[in-house]
């Protein structure tokens, strides 16, 4: 895999809920913080878009999408000077198929899903992410409307299915959403997420995420990105934000967790496929890095 699905691979999605809601009329909803990730596309109309401490407001059209990672209480209005009412209210109205009507729909919809993840990498990618991911890519704009469409559909025609089907449209939502991010020119400040299109940088770190048990060195890295050592070095330090080696151990001891969690391997065992010569010096690593030891966290997911 590529690192982008690496690091989406070890997301544990802990539940999510998909959905969306048709508006009529002008309006203004307001949500308080929430947990996890939010992605939605616009199926039609227009809205304005307000994340508390984010800035100016982001207008939102038909096919664009929107990720908010953070959890930061935000708006979204037709007129921002209108006043919200608590998006709770809605919950309590009667739902087409997971899309709620407010005052009989018409001139604004949106759909997508609700993440609440959990594992070591949440952090890797979320701590990448601005407040606010808004994607308007003309290029990708048909792509994005046949997913939201089809997500609509689903919700609107319930079949045998559909509820599973939605949740997985939802996931691939999300993965639209960050890839067209990246592959934009918004994530210039996203630390590895933005290195991953700089080709030299971008190579040596799908080195380390193709062989993360390889005993890799700083010369062998700039090997593969193509560069001296020290010029490889300052420029994956400036965009990356850690050192090569640093990211090389962060990224192990992610995979190690993962499978202490999953799989109750022995610590030994991990060790060895990490490419640490002893279960010391992997153990050293690993609580430095995850702040608790092997066993520790094998038994908190136990």
């Amino acid at each position: 895999m590529d690192p982008l699905s690496d690091v989406l691979s070890l997301l544990q999605v802990k539940s999510y809920m998909f959905g969306g809601f048709e508006v009529g009329g002008p309006w203004s909803v307001s949500y308080g913080e929430h947990k996890g990730i939010k992605c939605y596309g616009i199926t039609s109309g227009a809205c304005f878009l307000a994340v508390e401490g984010a800035g100016a407001p982001v207008r939102l059209v038909e096919g664009d999408l929107f990720i908010l990672p953070r959890g930061l209480p935000f708006r979204l209005a037709t007129d921002l000077d209108l006043e919200p009412v608590d998006f709770r209210e809605f919950l309590q109205r009667p739902a087409d198929g997971g899309v709620v009507m407010i005052n009989g729909g018409g001139d604004f919809g949106m759909i997508g899903g609700h993440f609440a993840i959990t594992g070591g990498s949440a952090g890797m990618l979320i701590d990448v992410l601005p407040p606010i991911v808004h994607i308007n890519r003309q290029d990708d704009r048909e792509a994005f409307l046949w997913s939201i469409a089809r997500m609509r559909h689903e919700l609107a025609e319930p079949r045998p299915g559909s509820y599973l089907m939605g949740e997985h449209m939802a996931h691939m939502l999300l993965l639209q959403a960050l890839r067209a991010y990246l592959e934009g020119n918004e994530h210039r400040d996203a630390g590895w997420l933005s290195a991953l299109t700089d080709p030299q940088i971008g190579a040596a770190i799908s080195a380390i995420h193709a062989e993360p048990s390889r005993r890799w060195t700083l010369a062998g890295l700039a090997q593969q990105a193509g560069m001296s050592r020290s010029s490889f070095a300052e420029r994956f330090r400036r965009l990356v934000g850690s050192t090569p080696m640093d990211y090389l151990t962060r990224w192990r001891m992610l995979l190690a967790a993962d499978r202490l969690k999953s799989a109750k391997e022995p610590v030994g065992r991990i060790a060895l496929s990490l490419g640490y010569e002893s279960e010391a010096a992997f153990s050293t690593a690993f609580k430095r890095v995850m702040g608790t030891s092997p066993r520790q966290h094998g038994d908190k997911a136990a």
